[in-house]
């Protein structure tokens, strides 16, 4: 952790339905900005990033999700998007509710923030989304069938992971090698990424941990409803956002192709942005955290 200077603060949110473990950064005055992590990840991802928008005055709180130690695995076992969307909230409503609030979401965070940001009713004044745009502006711009043809091998290719994690045991037993191949897999190279390594591994200390990662790929796959509590933020999680979005996607992301994110824009809200990274891969807040920062803090001020 010693490479993810500056220390940041270690946080317990005791919310009504489960306990969530997260980090810090800046003033606990400052414009609340949430950081939901994705796979394989942890709130430790973040920390090259938080830094850069805490000097800036923010106040940057990123939970380990559930499942992630030392959040740990929830006691209902539900891994549905809904799930994400209503912790996402809770912590929020814990926090004290600020209605100048700040969303963003990376990977398995990002289709949350695209669910919140859909949903009628959302408490935050500005959501961004890396890595994953809403999956509705996807399906809405659909290219051409010979280019659809040409994207889909290369996609269906990076995404094996998710028909694999749809076995029994055998996924959960060989996570931590897995991890270590879609890291490598998934961004370019000359990047040292080593402490977010460690730290996304860490969070997965044991077998229940590795099942609640996994649970999250079942549970988008496999046909179910969420608990009842998550059900109506569930039932907006892959529509059209209903406010202005900014969406960043690294331009040789190995999990989503970049080529996904590009005609979104004629389907988002009016004042949403799309913006690609150059040399950054999926974990562009790691890679290209100076770009993401100012990215963020231009599309903040300007709502």
């Amino acid at each position: 952790m010693t490479d993810l200077p500056p220390a940041p603060q270690r946080l317990s949110l005791t919310l009504p339905h489960l306990e969530v473990a997260a980090l810090a950064w800046g003033p606990e005055d400052g414009r609340l900005v949430l950081c939901l992590h994705g796979f394989p990840d942890s709130a430790w991802g973040w920390g090259r990033l938080a830094p850069l928008l805490a000097q800036q005055g923010l106040r940057v709180v990123a939970p380990f999700m559930r499942g992630y130690a030392p959040t740990g695995p929830a006691a209902d076992g539900d891994y549905h998007i809904g799930a994400l969307m209503y912790d996402a909230l809770a912590v929020h409503r814990h926090l004290g509710a600020p209605g100048d609030a700040v969303l963003v979401g990376h990977d398995w965070g990002a289709f949350a923030a695209n669910g919140i940001a859909a949903s009628p009713d959302s408490p935050f004044a500005a959501h961004i989304t890396l890595a994953v745009p809403p999956v509705a502006a996807i399906n809405a711009t659909r290219e051409p069938v010979g280019r659809q043809l040409q994207m889909l091998p290369r996609q269906l290719r990076n995404s094996w992971y998710i028909q694999f994690f749809q076995l029994p045991g055998a996924p959960e037993r060989l996570l931590p090698r897995i991890i270590r191949r879609l890291w490598r897999d998934w961004g370019p190279p000359g990047y040292d990424t080593t402490a977010e390594l460690d730290a996304a591994l860490a969070a997965l200390p044991s077998l229940a941990h590795r099942q609640a990662a996994v649970g999250y790929y079942r549970a988008l796959i496999r046909p179910g409803r969420p608990l009842a509590r998550y059900a109506e933020p569930h039932s907006h999680r892959f529509e059209l956002p209903r406010v202005p979005i900014l969406h960043m996607h690294g331009e040789q992301d190995g999990a989503m192709l970049a080529e996904y994110s590009k005609p979104i824009p004629a389907v988002l809200p009016r004042g949403s942005r799309v913006q690609f990274v150059p040399a950054a891969g999926h974990f562009l807040q790691i890679e290209r955290p100076d770009v993401v920062a100012t990215a963020i803090l231009d599309f903040v001020r300007s709502r």
